[in-house]
Parts: C-alpha cells; structure tokens; sequence
C-alpha cells in the first residue's frame, strides 16, 4: 500500500505534467511573436536557475567540450520551442500537443542511431500505429495541416534534446544541464530575433510584451521551466524513470482538456482528430507497458536459467 507521502508525491508529478500540457496555451494568450517568448522565457530561466543553482552551492565549472555540447543543446532547445509556440498560434493548442504527441516514438527510433543499437520491432509497430493517428488528424484537419507540421518538426526537436540529455545526465547535474542549456537557447534566440525581425518573419508580432504579457513570460520561465524542472529531477530519487516517463506522456491530454476548458468552440475539433489522437496516445503509452513487460520477461527467463 502506498505511503501518504508517496500519494502526495505522485499527485505532485501529475500537477507538474498538467503545468507542462499548459505551455501551448500560454503561448496564445501573449502578444508578441513566439521567437520573442522563447528569448524571455529562456533568458529569465537562465536567470532563475542560476539562483537555484547557488542557493544549493553548487559550482558552474564544466569542462570546454562539455559546454559547447550543451550550448549546442540549447540551440535545439530554442528552435523547438520556436516551432511549438508558432504551431499553437496558427493552428490550436489541440493541434499543436497532438503533434507533440509523437515525441516518445521519435525519441524511440532516434536514440538507436545515436546508441547505435538495432531498431527494435516493437518500436517498429508502434511507429506505424502512431503515424495512422497521424493520417487520420491530417485527413480531417487539413486546414491545420501547417500547424500539425511544425508540431512534428518541434517534437523531431524536443527528441533529439531528450537523446542528447539522456548521455549528459550520466555525468553532470540535470540542474546545471538546464542553465547552460537555458544559455544557449537564449543566444540562438537573440540571433535569430535579428534574423526573423530584418525578414520580417514575426508578421507584425510586437518585440516587446505588452503588460499583461509579464505573467505568462514569468510563469512559463519561473513555474513551467525551474519550478518543474527542478521538481521532476527531485521526484526521480522517489520514482523510478519508467513510471516519470509514462506520466509525462499523458502532458497531451492534459493539455487538449485544459484549451477545451479555457477556449471551449474555439478547440472542438473534428471526431476524427479525437480518434487520430487517441491513436497517438495509444502508441505512446503502450511503449513504455510493453517495453516494462519485456523487460519483466526477460528477466524471468535470466532467473531460470540460474537455477
């Protein structure tokens, strides 16, 4: 029987899962242009995590090479923020966390290559599944079909940060991997501000926020990234890593219930986009059921042949 202290704990990751889900619909409730959020949200992370960081008296040192490798992270960070910010606004906040659904099973056949391990069937299948949920919102959604890929795009992105993550991790500390990371996604963000502002990209989206901007800046720097961050490596030390991943895939769900509350007509979407989700959704949560089932078999058999 769980503790009530373990209940309280896995309440906690499910509210930090809900705060994520809310991103897409914060990026609709600014004014200014997603490049400018992504600069704010991660310049003010940058800032926020460095305190977190000293107030635990930890120290900055990091290697030259292990630097340029998170900077370079960061980067991935800021674009696919960028992208996931820009699908929200064109599209809905439903479209935008359907495509972002996908992630898991980017990052399932990515890090193969990056580990250079073979592709396992099981991945294979659940690809396939996932990518008929895709067909299936795309068919019925081809006015957000814009939105939909970038989406895409951003979760291809947030894949490739989690695989690069996932080998940093094993030898520094997550809180120091998000600074430099919140560093160098605010540097690709001032760059390509100029880029995006001279080819005037932003369609007219103000640079500066307005005043009702500053609360939803500071959420999403303050609660969505060091807050939640912070408090999800905390949690890793009570659950084990397949149980935080399984409930972070339920940050779509989440967050397709929170824009229906807040903008009601505005994000009913057609039944086939549910039934495409809900596809999606199937494929991401079985991976980690079956791959724990697998595991759990495999062990049995080790066990056996000891015997």
């Amino acid at each position: 029987m769980l503790s009530s202290s373990s209940v309280r704990a896995y309440l906690h990751l499910h509210f930090l899962v809900m705060i994520w889900g809310f991103t897409a619909i914060v990026g609709l409730m600014v004014t200014i242009s997603p490049v400018a959020l992504v600069l704010y949200r991660t310049l003010f992370a940058a800032i926020g995590l460095g305190i977190v960081i000293l107030s635990f008296k930890k120290s900055f040192a990091v290697t030259g090479r292990d630097l340029v490798k998170m900077l370079a992270v960061g980067f991935v960070l800021s674009a696919h923020w960028m992208l996931f910010f820009a699908s929200a606004r064109i599209s809905t906040a439903s479209v935008c966390l359907a495509g972002m659904a996908t992630t898991s099973l980017w990052t399932s056949l990515l890090e193969p290559v990056v580990n250079k391990r073979k592709v396992q069937p099981l991945e294979v299948g659940l690809g396939i599944l996932a990518f008929a949920g895709l067909y299936v919102v795309f068919k019925f959604e081809f006015d957000h079909a814009l939105g939909l890929m970038l989406a895409l795009a951003s979760a291809v992105l947030a894949a490739t940060f989690t695989v690069a993550n996932s080998r940093l991790v094993q030898r520094i500390d997550a809180r120091l991997i998000t600074f430099y990371e919140m560093v160098g996604a605010t540097l690709f963000s001032i760059l390509f501000l100029g880029i995006s502002e001279s080819k005037n990209w932003n369609g007219g989206a103000p640079f500066i926020p307005a005043a009702g901007d500053w609360t939803w800046i500071l959420f999403l720097a303050l609660v969505c990234t060091v807050y939640a961050s912070t408090m999800a490596t905390q949690l890793m030390k009570q659950f084990s890593a397949f149980l935080i991943n399984l409930t972070i895939n339920l940050e779509p769900v989440y967050g397709i219930a929170l824009a229906f509350f807040l903008f009601g007509e505005k994000e009913r979407m057609t039944q086939g986009f549910y039934l495409g989700t809900l596809l999606i959704l199937l494929a991401v949560l079985l991976y980690p059921l079956l791959r724990y089932a697998a595991f759990k078999k495999n062990d049995r058999k080790v066990i056996e042949a000891g015997k």
